[in-house]
């Protein structure tokens, strides 16, 4: 196998429910891409109006600022599995409800800069996570929400999740 960090993660190392971020994510080593999409996403958090922060696009769904906490929570936890997994400890590990979390994550008594900010620092840590990790600790693999998945699995699911929620944020939440 060429490097862990080019080659994307075949079916076989996640959840068919994880396969379509995986597919989002461009070509290249996943390192630059997590830190070119936080670029990315800091830059269009940046152009969000204050009075904007608050504006969900329909009924039951979630404001701006909780879209980001959601990326922020899971993050934490995708970047959790992969340090678990990383390091050899393959105990299977429960899921999590998104919507639970943004429930109770309290974005919404914050601003959209705390927040970002919040998500710069976080990925950061991670892409120095990211450091620790050789080629053998990208090809480990645990059990999370029930299924199998490996570390690269998740790095490249950490890089599509953000890929697709600033895509709706562009879609659904921000004017022409």
């Amino acid at each position: 196998m060429s490097s862990g960090w080019t080659v994307p993660p075949g079916a076989d190392e996640c959840a068919e429910y994880y396969r379509g971020y995986v597919a989002r994510v461009p070509a290249g080593d996943i390192r630059t891409t997590l830190a070119l999409n936080l670029e990315q996403t800091l830059r269009l958090l940046q152009e969000i109006p204050a009075e904007r922060e608050g504006f969900a696009y329909a009924p039951g769904t979630w404001t701006i600022r909780e879209v980001v906490g959601h990326l922020i929570d899971s993050e934490r936890v995708f970047a959790y599995r992969a340090l678990r997994f990383g390091r050899g400890d393959s105990t299977p590990l429960a899921g999590f409800e998104q919507n639970h979390y943004v429930r109770h994550g309290g974005s919404e008594n914050r601003t959209l800069a705390d927040l970002a900010a919040e998500l710069a620092h976080l990925r950061h840590a991670n892409l120095l996570l990211l450091q620790s990790f050789t080629t053998d600790s990208l090809n480990r693999s645990g059990v999370a929400s029930g299924f199998p998945i490996t570390v690269r699995a998740l790095l490249w699911v950490i890089a599509g999740h953000e890929l697709h929620h600033t895509d709706v944020l562009r879609e659904r939440y921000l004017p022409g």
